[in-house]
């Protein structure tokens, strides 16, 4: 990166940054009680892939320690919405589905926070967040090569 290039790089990633933090905040107070963002991250993953998975691939998939996932699933599996069952595969390993009632408190969350994101559209407009799509895209492929 040129110096030429810092400032702008420097106000990027200020603006996503807090963005991100903001929209968190909100996105956590519309959850249903009891529901965090990471407990909804992980229903709103398996309901869409529709697949097993193992904890160590979500926590790759997530950017987390496998510590930080485990905790995460247990509260899911606590609360019923997963099952975390044994790999047929490889006994060494485990597979995680969404249960029914996962896939309802997925579906609550989703109907929670969906007002919240239409608005934001709304206000921004549609063009515009269409617009940025493929930006936000490239921009989290580079961010992953970095990795």
């Amino acid at each position: 990166m040129t110096e030429a290039n810092t400032p702008l790089a420097t106000a990027l990633f200020s603006e996503l940054f807090m963005a991100d933090q903001l929209a968190r905040n909100r996105l956590s107070k519309a959850l249903p009680r009891g529901m965090e963002l990471s407990h909804f991250s992980v229903l709103n993953h398996l309901a869409n892939i529709d697949e097993p998975r193992s904890p160590a691939r979500l926590a790759e998939i997530f950017q987390l320690t496998r510590g930080a996932m485990t905790n995460t699933l247990h509260k899911l599996e606590w609360a019923g919405h997963i099952h975390v069952n044994p790999d047929w595969d490889d006994a060494r390993r485990k597979q995680v589905v969404i249960s029914p009632s996962g896939r309802a408190a997925r579906d609550a969350a989703l109907a929670a926070i969906t007002p919240l994101i239409a608005e934001i559209v709304g206000i921004i407009g549609p063009d515009k967040v269409k617009s940025t799509l493929p930006i936000l895209r490239e921009l989290r492929t580079q961010l992953a090569r970095v990795d």
